[in-house]
């Protein structure tokens, strides 16, 4: 009766089975490499366009398989790294026609006793040049006024030909101030983290 017995347990062995990898294939490291890196060193290909890349190197993987890869090692969405992409890109990529506006304050004596003045200095970033564009005790709306006409003036301007203006929050750049950059420079006002000092 042995061989009765290992007949009706090997009917019932499912060892085989177990030992069988369930689910999909995990995706190959080149793959995963590739899709890392093309997202990486251009922001705008969404999963579609990295897709086609892959397939142009004979690796045909679906868009949804690259949002998955993409995932794992915290890469935005492809729309998301369109809309925002890396600060360091951006800087790069805009850096001939972006300037950064500061001021700085310096207590001074003078006859009628300690005075602050502040100091307004325009760098054109690709140039890294300061330049000094205006001193005042009481930096009010007017005197904020007639130093952006200075700046955007279409002769020697510090900002005629810039696209992007970096400022950081202060007071002190109104609305009345921004608003008459506007239209002459068509900047672009910047209130990142990193571009605040």
């Amino acid at each position: 009766m042995r061989w009765h017995r290992q007949l009706v347990a090997n009917k019932w062995d499912y060892s085989a089975r177990k030992q069988k990898n369930s689910g999909r294939p995990r995706t190959r490291q080149v793959i995963v490499d590739l899709t890392v890196k093309f997202a990486k060193e251009d922001p705008t290909w969404g999963d579609d366009r990295i897709s086609g890349a892959l397939s142009n190197v004979v690796y045909h993987i679906c868009d949804s398989t690259i949002g998955n890869i993409l995932k794992a090692p915290g890469i935005e969405l492809a729309q998301d790294r369109k809309r925002t992409g890396p600060w360091e890109i951006f800087l790069k990529a805009h850096c001939d026609v972006m300037a950064a506006i500061e001021f700085i304050s310096v207590k001074v004596w003078t006859q009628s006793g300690l005075a602050t003045f502040y100091l307004l200095f325009v760098m054109a970033l690709k140039a890294r040049r300061v330049n000094f564009a205006g001193c005042t005790t009481n930096p009010n709306e007017t005197w904020m006024k007639t130093i952006a006409r200075e700046l955007t003036n279409h002769e020697d301007g510090l900002l005629k030909d810039k696209e992007y203006l970096i400022m950081d929050r202060d007071a002190t750049f109104s609305k009345s101030f921004r608003a008459c950059l506007r239209p002459r420079t068509r900047c672009q006002y910047g209130c990142r983290r990193e571009a605040q000092t």
